[in-house]
């Protein structure tokens, strides 16, 4: 399963309350010594274990943050606006020029331009101020735990152990946000060991008190995932009030001119030039704001597979390169609640359409299955339900 690397992958993964109501979680001594014995096993050292897992005992605390989470029924707009405002556009333009010589030194060897990384710096941790304060390793045990994702965070607890083996990090010293995530860009464990780096050459890769080990394990695992030096990632546009919506859709890259013939124009409304191919990217629909996006925004999207996050991540990093603010499209786009979503969500399923989980979120998965069924409703096909299509349903 490829996921969310950063803070958000837990706020946008939750899965649908039916997926663990009734769930049980195992006995947890029976639990540790099982895993203690894997992680043995695996060339976890008995130094290290008695070092991480002595005494250790779930957080309760954790399990009613992963139980209550609440930023799911947000739209982009609404998201967008409360993160990429006017403090941390500043905080963002005055971090990237007191860091100048550092990002430039990162772009030389990786591709990445600043405003990319300041960007996703800004929104996970705003600028390294905010890391979090919960001990990670406990944090893991919790949630490995927990029979809601055992199967995802056994891993990540073992790549934590990792972390203390190799010497990167001590149990202690691994403090962060509730659910794993290290760093001044909250990497997941299995994140920081793949892509993790030492920058500043004191011989440790510290993501979570060096800026410059943080920055370049950022570039570092945008380069692998296959960010394109030089080139664009998001675009604001103007769409007309009708064209054929079926094409807007990320995995349906066109050359700017095949756009610039559906009358897709400039925010300004000026003929749209470049060359390359982007996709048409309506994060709220034909009513709302639209871009293009090129293919580093697919790689943006493997940080943080969430299409609400990495667009908003997207477009502060294009303010942050001069852009201006964006429109907010061509009407008031109306908006479904959480539970509203889940009763769309569970509709298409009977009809046979995947949506992925039934999680209330808007994701690709239901963007698609929507865009079917506007299709045979005769609807504009434009991937983003409102309470008129679900009234349909």
């Amino acid at each position: 399963m490829r996921y969310f690397r950063s803070t958000l992958f837990l706020l946008f993964s939750v899965a649908s309350t039916s997926a663990w109501a009734d769930c049980r979680s195992p006995d947890f001594d029976a639990w540790l010594s099982d895993f203690k014995q894997e992680a043995a096993a695996s060339g976890i050292s008995a130094a290290t274990l008695d070092n991480a897992l002595t005494n250790i005992r779930p957080d309760p605390s954790v399990i009613q943050r992963d139980r209550s989470q609440g930023v799911f029924a947000q739209t982009f707009l609404e998201f967008s606006s409360k993160k990429v405002n006017s403090n941390r556009m500043n905080l963002g333009r005055a971090n990237i020029a007191k860091n100048g010589a550092l990002f430039s030194r990162i772009e030389q060897q990786f591709g990445v331009p600043a405003e990319i990384l300041a960007a996703f710096w800004g929104l996970e941790t705003d600028f390294g101020a905010v890391t979090g304060d919960f001990p990670t390793i406990r944090s893991l045990v919790t949630l490995a735990h927990d029979c809601r994702r055992p199967d995802l965070f056994r891993p990540e607890l073992m790549h934590a152990l990792q972390l203390v083996q190799k010497g990167d990090q001590t149990p202690a010293s691994m403090r962060g946000a509730w659910a794993g995530e290290l760093g001044q860009m909250q990497f997941i464990p299995s994140s920081y060991n793949k892509f993790g780096i030492d920058f500043d050459g004191d011989g440790h890769r510290d993501l979570i008190h060096s800026r410059a080990d943080a920055l370049a394990s950022g570039a570092s695992m945008l380069r692998n995932y296959g960010w394109r030096a030089g080139e664009p990632w998001l675009r604001e546009v103007r769409v007309p009030k009708d064209m054929d919506w079926s094409l807007a859709r990320l995995d349906n890259k066109l050359p700017i001119s095949e756009w610039a013939a559906q009358g897709v124009t400039t925010p300004s409304g000026k003929a749209l030039n470049g060359g390359g191919s982007a996709a048409l990217l309506l994060p709220m629909g034909r009513l709302g704001p639209a871009f293009l996006a090129y293919p580093n925004f697919d790689v943006l999207l493997q940080w943080n597979e969430s299409t609400v996050y990495t667009t908003t991540a997207a477009y502060f990093a294009t303010r942050l390169a001069g852009a201006g603010a964006m429109s907010p499209g061509n009407g008031l786009v109306p908006k479904l609640s959480l539970n509203q979503v889940r009763d769309l969500q569970a509709r298409l399923q009977a009809r046979g359409m995947n949506v992925g989980k039934i999680d209330g979120i808007i994701g690709e998965q239901t963007r698609a299955a929507v865009r079917s069924v506007q299709k045979q409703l005769g609807l504009p096909a434009d991937g983003y339900p409102d309470p008129s299509l679900l009234s349909k349903l």
